[in-house]
């Protein structure tokens, strides 16, 4: 994979990385924003996560444990994946719990409903 991730496969880069790193981020943003967490956390966390996918790629593939680019690589994904979680997570969460205010105008974004004559 180059200098990126030195002398580690695409595979192990998929595994670690994508599937397990990804799926720990997925969760970790679903988490924070079911429980009214900033999305500010959320990166906190998946900066954190990073480190640690950075040690398993050290640990079960003899990769480099102290590569800048390589951490860099994983918690830019982490980072964008746990975001699009939380936003998934908030806007779902906003339109089923305050059903009268908000209505989804897309998996990641919701609007106020219109006032309809009548009701207030």
């Amino acid at each position: 994979m180059g200098t990126l991730y030195g002398s580690e496969s695409w595979l192990q880069v998929l595994f670690v990385t994508g599937i397990l790193g990804g799926g720990a981020a997925w969760l970790t943003g679903k988490a924070l924003a079911e429980t009214w967490r900033s999305v500010a956390q959320a990166i906190g966390y998946m900066i954190l996560l990073g480190a640690a996918v950075r040690f398993f790629h050290f640990a079960l593939f003899e990769g480099n444990l102290i590569s800048l680019p390589s951490f860099l690589a994983d918690a830019t994904y982490l980072v964008a994946v746990g975001c699009l979680s939380w936003r998934v997570t908030r806007t779902t969460r906003m339109v089923t719990q305050y059903g009268w205010l908000y209505e989804r105008t897309s998996p990641l974004t919701w609007r106020e409903r219109p006032h309809t004559e009548g009701r207030d």
